[in-house]
């Protein structure tokens, strides 16, 4: 029997867990359910002796997956700690928590980059209050935290309801006003629209618009200060600005014509809360040029649109609608996925696409985006997409190999299993099209072997007597567990690595199928000889009496921690194990490692073990590689998983993808961070939204439904 613990089903609430039901849960019990109503009917109706030749109906009931209500929006400790994303295909983002309180630096309106200045992101628009307006009274619909705890104003208050199935929409309720507020950000420019819907009122009715600026790079503070410059622009139904000298303008404008009220201020003391909780740095000073003021009548939609271009405020109305049209419902968790996967997406010229490693601070790094490409486009029937990204990195990938310059978004692309990561991404891509791969990729990929067995690759040494690969890690990360603490890797994983050494055994016999089908007999005798050597000695040289396999050997060290790296000399599609070594590799991982939320880095059993990140910048790069547990590892699990106990293996794989479903309504909604504590109550860390864990849990999706 494999252990497994289920944590109570529903939602995190002051930091832990309790048996609130989702109502994506309870949409699926009340379903069950019917299902359940409509095959007693049958039966009946059977018994009865009346025959029906129609099928069973899919039955859908209309409720909101990604939905939260007044009691868990007015409760800041609820609200606070989950956040809402949605990107462009530039970079280019808009975050902030579903109350619309910003609790990181990170996070704001509308963060982009600017290519020119340099290759960060860069906060513009911070925050957007809005003040509705009857008889004079004043209600603020906007929230800040301020020094000492301090809240102000208090616009969650009047929250009646927050979901984002279609983009994030909130419903504020002030008397007999409701007032509908929805979030779009641009699929292709820099720019943020919201729309305002009242939907009723009983009395005439004004908003006022305040926009908070920072213009300042994401991972830095400001402070009031007198560089600013103050001065703006009219143009069509609003205003341009621009803080400071060298950053694009800021253009902000209506669908109609506001009254702009010139009344330059800072606001001062603005805290982040998490950043605080974190230890990091988290206060600073915004600025405020003045004010929009405009009346609304019932029924009436007002947009408002922000950006680095001057657009045509005619067209905004259509332009919404339209861009509500083309995005995919976060109905499901299948959906919430596939949207999540498409916004790490990263097209910053027609020539050039990329997958993003998350958000909010990641850049394209080689590593994660070969591990995240099959799932984030393969996974959801976008072939396409995968070649537009291989074809960006090959020629790259090249100059590397040449020993070229290389000029590219793509960074850390000579770490040494990149190359082994780029052969299994075609590997899966070889799966789909194998005509299309013969043409475009073969060559390709036996001149990484080339390469790698030639060795030219700066820290990755092919090993004629042994047939095995190692790399020098003991001074620099080499692998993903690369946390870094005084100049030092903090696990100094070197010499022959597990995860290294069965990647290369597989992309050894997936040449020699490639040559095979391509008629090269005497090639695939070469990938052969070479592939059984190895696979002979990866089972000598780590195969240890335990049962389980070495995670790494230097010298004559041999690491005995049970950790999740030898995962892939089970999961990937040749393996150098046999059926009976396989099953204590995968038992070991299931007794030891796996939790609600991914595989631990590390066996509670070592007394290196760290449950939980939390502490200084020290101790949390300390606890990062050992004991934190991955979502992106449930892939290369599941997989191993079904390829060992087959169809008797669907229950717990079922299982651990509705304990991720969970996380939809989590940390940042619709998405999968990149950590999570490994002991309860499973507090996600790092980036909210990661590629290698939303493309890997993409694939096991679609593994486990090869099985059904």
């Amino acid at each position: 029997m494999h252990s497994f613990s289920i944590k109570a089903s529903g939602i995190h609430y002051n930091h832990k867990y309790t048996t609130i039901l989702s109502s994506a849960q309870l949409r699926g019990i009340i379903n069950l359910f019917l299902l359940i109503v409509c095959k007693i009917i049958t039966i009946l109706l059977s018994f009865a002796g009346i025959e029906h030749h129609i099928p069973y109906p899919k039955i859908y009931i209309a409720m909101s997956y990604l939905k939260f209500d007044k009691e868990l929006m007015i409760n800041l400790e609820y609200s606070l700690y989950r956040n809402v994303l949605r990107t462009n295909r530039r970079g280019a983002y808009q975050n902030t928590s579903i109350s619309g309180c910003n609790t990181t630096k990170y996070q704001g309106l509308l963060v982009m980059p600017v290519p020119y200045m340099d290759d960060e992101n860069h906060l513009i628009l911070s925050s957007f209050d809005e003040t509705v307006i009857q008889h004079g009274a004043e209600f603020n619909l906007g929230i800040h935290r301020f020094a000492g705890d301090n809240y102000s104003p208090k616009g969650h208050k009047y929250i009646r309801e927050f979901n984002c199935d279609s983009v994030p929409k909130t419903i504020f309720r002030i008397g007999g006003v409701i007032l509908s507020k929805e979030i779009m950000f641009s699929s292709k420019e820099n720019r943020l629209m919201i729309r305002y819907t009242l939907l009723d009122a009983h009395s005439p009715t004004t908003i006022r618009f305040k926009p908070f600026l920072a213009f300042r790079k994401i991972s830095q503070l400001t402070r009031e200060n007198d560089q600013v410059d103050r001065s703006y622009r009219e143009v069509e139904n609003g205003i341009s600005t621009c803080m400071y000298f060298g950053y694009p303008e800021l253009f902000m404008q209506f669908n109609k014509k506001p009254e702009f009220i010139y009344h330059p201020d800072w606001y001062r003391d603005i805290e982040y809360l998490q950043d605080l909780q974190s230890g990091d740095t988290f206060q600073e000073d915004l600025y405020v040029p003045g004010s929009f003021e405009m009346s609304i009548e019932k029924g009436e939609e007002i947009i408002f649109s922000a950006g680095d271009i001057l657009v045509d405020t005619s067209t905004l109305a259509k332009e919404f609608d339209f861009e509500i049209y083309k995005r995919t419902p976060r109905s499901n968790f299948y959906n919430c996925l596939k949207n999540s996967g498409h916004q790490f997406y990263y097209i910053p010229n027609k020539n050039e696409h990329y997958l993003l490693a998350g958000y909010p601070w990641f850049k394209v790094r080689a590593r994660d985006q070969f591990i995240a490409l099959p799932g984030c486009t393969l996974a959801v029937e976008k072939t396409k997409d995968f070649e537009h990204i291989m074809d960006t990195a090959i020629p790259h990938l090249k100059d590397f190999m040449a020993d070229k310059p290389t000029k590219s978004y793509l960074k850390q692309i000579e770490d040494p299993d990149v190359l082994l990561w780029v052969i299994w991404a075609l590997q899966q891509y070889w799966k789909e099209n194998k005509d299309a791969f013969m043409e475009k990729y073969s060559d390709f990929l036996f001149g990484i072997i080339d390469y790698i067995v030639g060795g030219k690759h700066p820290n990755l040494v092919f090993h004629q007597e042994d047939g095995l690969l190692t790399t020098f890690g003991r001074e620099v990360a080499v692998s993903w567990m690369n946390a870094m603490l005084d100049g030092r890797p903090v696990i100094p994983r070197s010499g022959y690595l597990v995860e290294f050494n069965a990647l290369w055994y597989n992309a050894l016999k997936f040449a020699e199928e490639v040559a095979l089908e391509k008629g090269d007999s005497e090639l695939a005798t070469s990938f052969a000889h070479k592939a059984h050597l190895a696979g002979n000695s990866f089972t000598e040289l780590f195969l240890n009496e335990a049962g389980y396999l070495y995670d790494y050997i230097d010298g004559n060290y041999k690491d005995p921690n049970v950790r999740p790296n030898m995962i892939f000399a089970v999961s990937l599609p040749y393996s150098p194990l046999e059926r009976g070594q396989k099953k204590p590799v995968i038992d070991y991982i299931t007794k030891e490692l796996l939790t609600n939320c991914g595989i631990r880095s590390l066996t509670p059993k070592s007394d290196q073990f760290h449950p939980h990140y939390k502490g200084t910048e020290s101790e949390k790069k300390i606890a990062y590689f050992n004991g934190m547990a991955f979502p992106w590892l449930l892939g290369p699990y599941i997989e191993a998983y079904l390829k060992l106990f087959h169809m008797s293996g669907l229950s717990l794989a079922d299982r651990i993808m509705v304990e991720m479903e969970g996380e939809m309504q989590n940390d940042c909604i619709g998405s999968i961070s990149e950590h999570y504590d490994s002991n309860p109550p499973f507090i996600a860390h790092g980036g909210y939204s990661f590629a290698m864990s939303v493309g890997e849990l993409l694939r096991a999706q679609r593994i486990i439904h090869s099985y059904d």
